[in-house]
């Protein structure tokens, strides 16, 4: 029978502030990436096509760029590791921090590490893992998850930080002052930083031809937590490659355009491997491990094209599911369309747990336009649903098709139908004695039918164009 989905319930459960705060959020970003995107190009969608492609180039690729770009990495003295799975990725990185014997670190913003869990992970084996970023910190602090991926604390204002710094020590009183907030981080974070005896990052392009790793942020925290340390490790999906340097000019204005809304971001580093003997400080020794975790198991399914995306978080903004749940309700670190395509597939053992998420969409198409390397969600969450109808897994939220298919291929029930119609219109459905029916519309409203008059508006259309013919005859 049917009923509601889990991100129904979440949704109905949420608070008004955290959704307040989830859709003012949203709704800002989207505003500014169509602001600053259209003023600056005058068509925007032929450079997304063209991102678009140069990833699908890369993808079609990937073995030939992974081998390439370990080459350029270890030519620059870079150490290269793989991971296949969370677990191969955690291990390697604790191998690691005790091969330089490290104890204390800062960690810049990375969904991959939260993709594997990384920071308890690492708390557990008695490694103090401190979120560098702001809005990450904040997340460590209330031991939440982040709900966007590229704001994590979407869903919290700064009434509820202010309490979070004068319940963890980082303040000594009471302050929501938006500016001191920020100033009271840095300085608890500062000492942090230079405590520190390493530093993990994620990436945002890694370019096969140099090697080099690209990192944006806007706080300047990776330059912080990479000066005074021995020691890097970045964690870099093996999506995140591009052929070539070239192609950074195109990556680089889609992301801060559609991330921020920002031309360009206040940080844009290039690493180029351990400190060199000519600089006065950075990292000794560094080393990228790439991690896998299902991605080749994504590369061979029919919706590879996730791959293409390069976390910018414009789909979670201007998707109306998303700004009604949050991005918690999607259980996964990815929420929102990205994360309704992507979740289940990378995590593949769990899709029967989530083969809910690609229906908890309306398929308007927003995320397709806004998507910077144009990847077709929507076409992706069909296929999805297909795979979870093709593998018999129960959707509690579906209304039965066969009737419907029933009607729809019968032309005489379909004309009966459609003259009835408007009946339905005043029959107290809602008040059902069948429960789960009254689940259903406890959450939906059905809009005011309308139909039934096509056919009897083609019929006096033939009618009107029949006389017409035969005047025009007989005036000849």
């Amino acid at each position: 029978m049917f009923g509601t989905q889990l991100i129904d319930d979440y949704a109905r459960q949420i608070s008004d502030e955290k959704q307040a705060s989830v859709i003012n959020g949203s709704a800002a970003g989207t505003e500014k990436r169509q602001q600053v995107l259209h003023h600056d190009y005058a068509e925007p969608d032929a450079l997304r096509r063209l991102a678009g492609s140069i990833k699908d180039h890369t993808l079609h690729h990937l073995g030939d760029y992974l081998q390439q770009a370990e080459q350029s990495l270890t030519q620059r003295g870079v150490n290269v590791h793989y991971a296949e799975t969370d677990e191969d990725a955690r291990q390697t990185i604790l191998s690691i921090l005790r091969q330089h014997q490290v104890t204390s670190l800062t960690k810049s913003k990375s969904m991959a590490a939260e993709e594997i869990h990384l920071n308890p992970f690492l708390i557990e084996n008695g490694v103090e893992c401190l979120e560098s970023d702001l809005g990450e910190f904040i997340i460590q602090l209330d031991d939440d998850i982040p709900s966007h991926i590229v704001k994590p604390i979407i869903h919290k204002n700064r009434r509820g930080i202010a309490d979070t710094f004068l319940r963890e020590g980082v303040a000594a009183d009471y302050n929501d002052d938006p500016q001191t907030i920020t100033r009271r981080a840095r300085v608890f974070l500062r000492k942090k930083f230079m405590d520190a005896q390493a530093c993990i990052t994620g990436a945002n392009f890694l370019c096969a031809d140099s090697g080099r790793l690209v990192l944006v942020t806007n706080e300047g925290n990776t330059r912080f937590g990479l000066a005074p340390v021995p020691v890097h490790i970045a964690l870099v999906g093996i999506e995140k490659l591009i052929p070539a340097e070239r192609d950074l000019s195109v990556f680089l204005n889609l992301l801060g355009r559609s991330a921020t809304g920002q031309q360009l971001t206040v940080y844009t580093e290039f690493m180029n491997g351990p400190r060199s003997a000519s600089q006065p400080d950075g990292p000794e020794h560094m080393h990228v491990v790439f991690l896998d975790n299902g991605r080749c198991n994504v590369l061979a399914s029919n919706c590879r094209e996730i791959l293409r995306c390069i976390r910018c978080g414009a789909c979670q903004n201007v998707c109306p599911i998303y700004r009604q749940a949050s991005g918690h309700a999607y259980r996964s670190p990815y929420g929102g369309p990205i994360g309704a395509v992507l979740s289940p597939l990378l995590f593949g053992d769990r899709f029967p747990e989530l083969a809910d998420l690609p229906k908890a969409s309306t398929l308007c198409g927003a995320c397709n336009e806004v998507c910077p390397v144009d990847i077709p969600i929507p076409d992706l969450l069909l296929r999805l649903r297909d795979k979870a109808k093709r593998e018999t897994i129960p959707s509690p939220a579906a209304l039965p098709m066969a009737p419907f298919a029933m009607l729809a291929t019968l032309p005489t029930l379909w004309r009966g139908a459609m003259t009835m119609s408007k009946a339905m219109n005043h029959l107290p459905i809602q008040v059902t004695p069948v429960q789960p029916i009254q689940n259903w519309f406890g959450q939906r409203t059905l809009p005011a039918s309308t139909g039934g008059d096509f056919r009897k508006w083609l019929k006096m259309r033939k009618k009107t164009e029949d006389r017409r013919t035969l005047r025009s005859q007989t005036e000849e």
